[in-house]
């Protein structure tokens, strides 16, 4: 459908990257990975026909289209929502105006003439290619796009101007994924949007019927939408079948198999070397020499590029605040007329880490600035427990800074203990790089300076976090860096984020807002949503019936299993986190190794046990092998759980 031919692409003076051989087929589901400023973007623009290539060429089949949606900085105005994303089928309404015109002309031409049969084979042709576009559901396509990405009707009537920047994108997003072209050119999509619209967007990508390429930081989006992942790395660009773990995996072994091939090369070019060296100025052996000195021209040298590195910081831990962290009783929060929370308890208790979810607009944001005291209650109370200390981390953090301030100077203030190096490589986990650690914090962008801000807060860290939305700006390095940060993290923490990967790895409690009410979930999202779609009360219904005696278990059904028990027959099944699935596999992994020991454990003391040595050693022999036969038991029903949970997905 497109293709690149040995392309290469420049940015001033920097290579992004070169020989690039890439074949886009019509049902490729692509993700692009790769560093900051590496060129992801700039790949996609070249594809959209908005970048030209440097070397190489690339070419397209006749009637390919490309949509692309850049990362921010679409703004539209004078139409309202479903107007504005009804001019996607402007040619769609020119043929029906041309129909009616031709229905018009067919009624006053002569049946007979030929005149009329023109005008007739045009009329079916129109006709057959408006059914075939689905014209006459145009308007139905329209109000399922904009109800999927958030917009209630209420807001299909609102002027395009009203919305503010993350929303005017979702219109954007919606014209595109209408007009349905044969290539769809996604720039982190996910960035604006929260976690309900991120899933359905999910399902409409599922069922596209066309080609896309993808750039997203949300692992869990590329596992759920990608079939391949093209890396670019080093200049280069390579190719990987699978989701994003798969790309992980295979990364991984590609780099092992590399290394391997490169210590056989160095073996061999050494022993060439020696061999050259040992007998060169010997006359008997030169035409072996001379052989062996072309066989060393001929080798084309592997080169292994270098990793990247593997941030690690140990951040300064908190003081302990009381077990009670903060509670609120009958809280309520009024804007004027529009009540935002009513009559909300909850504790929040020390070491929790909890995600606040809902869809935009449900007062998540506003759930944090109460807890943070930036926001006053309307009603109820709400209080810190003992020796509590919060810190909040606003989306705009960034105007609580000194802008006349240098970037370095600012952190090493905060962190006086903290070496040059330490500093830096932090910044560099943050995307400051080279000299952008000596700019002012002024002449940042928005984005730059809440990436910094994230950075600062890691350094001196109170013992209550409240984070409202930390991983947006921050790439999957970065946010890998913040999430073993706050898993270490000893303190407290509440946070909002879009990102499902984020939230699956560090919740403990999930709190979901939403009309007025705060509604508390044990576990992490895919718990969540596993209670939400009815998992917690089929499981107590069947324990219920296994109690009873009624009828036995067909099967046991696990939290972290990720699927819906039988309902009414017939399974049904819910999205399975792929993350999670791995996560049990390679648990299922270790304790068949677990279970091989303790095996080999046993007939180690049952074989010591024939042969009497003294009274101690025996009773020593006959605890250790009680004690293995216990640990074998628990072992093997763990294992029968779990391996019967990954068969089932």
């Amino acid at each position: 459908m497109i293709q690149l031919s040995a392309a290469g692409k420049r940015f001033g003076h920097k290579l992004l990257f070169e020989n690039l051989d890439w074949l886009i087929t019509p049902k490729d589901r692509v993700g692009l990975v790769g560093g900051n400023g590496t060129g992801k973007s700039t790949l996609l623009k070249v594809l959209a026909g908005m970048e030209s290539l440097d070397y190489g060429t690339l070419s397209s089949t006749k009637g390919v289209s490309a949509g692309y949606l850049p990362q921010d900085g679409l703004t539209l105005s004078g139409r309202t929502v479903f107007a504005e994303c009804m001019t996607v089928f402007d040619d769609l309404r020119k043929m029906e105006q041309e129909l009616e015109s031709l229905t018009r002309s067919m009624s006053e031409l002569d049946h007979a003439g030929s005149d009329y049969a023109q005008v007739a084979e045009r009329f079916h042709r129109v006709e057959n290619e408006l059914r075939t576009r689905d014209a006459y559901t145009v308007e139905s396509q329209v109000g399922a796009v904009l109800q999927g990405l958030g917009f209630g009707k209420q807001d299909w009537t609102r002027r395009t101007e009203e919305f503010s920047g993350g929303w005017q994108m979702r219109i954007s997003l919606a014209k595109l994924l209408l007009s349905k072209p044969n290539l769809l050119l996604l720039d982190e999509p996910t960035n604006h949007l929260d976690l309900e619209t991120r899933n359905w967007l999910e399902d409409y990508l599922g069922s596209y019927p066309y080609a896309y390429v993808l750039i997203s930081h949300d692992r869990y989006f590329l596992d759920v939408t990608v079939k391949k992942i093209v890396e670019i790395w080093n200049k280069g660009v390579h190719f990987y079948s699978g989701n994003y773990d798969k790309f992980l995996a295979q990364k991984e072994e590609r780099r092992s198999q590399l290394v391997a091939a490169h210590r056989n090369q160095r073996e061999r070019i050494e022993q060439l070397e020696a061999f050259i060296n040992r007998f060169r100025a010997q006359a008997t052996k030169a035409k072996q020499v001379q052989s062996r000195i072309k066989e060393l021209e001929r080798i084309e040298r592997i080169e292994i590029p270098a990793e990247e590195k593997t941030i690690h910081f140990t951040f300064p831990q908190p003081k302990q605040s009381g077990r009670m962290v903060a509670e609120c009783q009958s809280m309520a929060k009024s804007y004027g007329a529009k009540k935002v929370f009513d009559k909300v308890d909850f504790v929040i208790e020390r070491g929790d880490r909890i995600a606040l979810v809902g869809v935009n607009g449900a007062g998540k944001s506003t759930l944090i600035k109460l807890l943070a005291g930036t926001e006053p209650l309307s009603a109820g109370s709400y209080r810190l427990g003992h020796n509590v200390d919060a810190d909040y981390f606003a989306q705009d953090q960034y105007k609580e800074l000194n802008p006349e301030r240098r970037v370095l100077d600012d952190l090493s203030d905060v962190a006086p203990r903290s070496s040059q190096t330490e500093l830096r490589s932090l910044l560099g986990c943050f995307l400051f790089s080279e000299d952008d650690v000596f700019k002012p914090i002024g002449v940042l962008s928005g984005g730059e300076r809440n990436r910094y801000a994230l950075a600062r807060m890691l350094f001196r860290p109170s013992n209550f976090l409240l984070l409202d939305e930390p991983t947006n700006h921050l790439d999957m390095r970065a946010k890998d860096v913040l999430l073993n940060a706050l898993q270490d993290f000893t303190g407290t923490v509440v946070f909002v984020s879009h990102d499902r990967y984020f939230i699956d790895k560090l919740a403990t409690r999930v709190f979901e807002v939403g009309d007025g009410q705060v509604h508390v979930f044990p576990g992490n999202y895919e718990d969540y949503l596993w209670r939400k779609q009815g998992g917690a009360a089929e499981q107590m219904a069947s324990a219920t019936v296994a109690a009873n005696g009624s009828q036995p278990r067909a099967h046991s059904t696990s939290l972290r299993a990720g699927s819906v028990p039988h309902d009414d027959g017939e399974s049904k099944q819910k999205r399975v986190n792929p993350i999670k699935l791995k996560q049990m596999k390679e648990r299922c992994v270790e304790i068949e190794e677990e279970i091989s020991r303790l095996e080999a454990g046993i007939a180690e003391c049952e074989s010591a046990l024939t042969s009497f040595v003294s009274a101690a050693e025996t009773a020593r022999q006959t605890e250790l092998l009680k004690s293995q036969r216990s640990q074998l038991e628990k072992l093997m029903a763990e294992w029968e759980e779990v391996s019967g949970v990954v068969e089932g997905l």
